[in-house]
């Protein structure tokens, strides 16, 4: 599966740095948005507006806050193609990026 093939070029690109820092960095920012794009985007859309999962456009979140985003973001959905991305990232990275979600990403 295409989280396999990133799994083994986040750990080269993140380096253990990137998964022990408590509050991103604005490179690893940069890296978290990229994720979202590339991985991200291939189930639920390159505009995030849905596909194999569902949009990620701020209107059908807002019935989530984003600890609970956050939650699916690191745990993924059993019985789900959405797998969890705890190996990529710490619980603060992603509550970043469920807030950048809940927020609106502009491209």
């Amino acid at each position: 599966m295409k989280y396999r093939r990133f799994a083994a070029s986040a750990i080269l690109c993140m380096g253990l740095s990137g998964l022990l820092l408590a509050a991103p960095t604005s490179e690893r920012k940069t890296e978290l948005l990229y994720l979202l794009a590339q991985d991200c985007g291939a189930c639920h859309g390159m505009r995030l507006m849905g596909g194999l999962g569902p949009s990620l456009k701020p209107d059908a979140l807002r019935q989530w806050n984003a600890e609970q985003l956050a939650q699916t973001i690191l745990n993924g959905r059993p019985g789900t193609p959405m797998p969890p991305w705890s190996p990529f990232m710490t619980r603060q990275e992603a509550l970043w990026l469920a807030q950048q979600l809940k927020e609106g990403i502009s491209r």
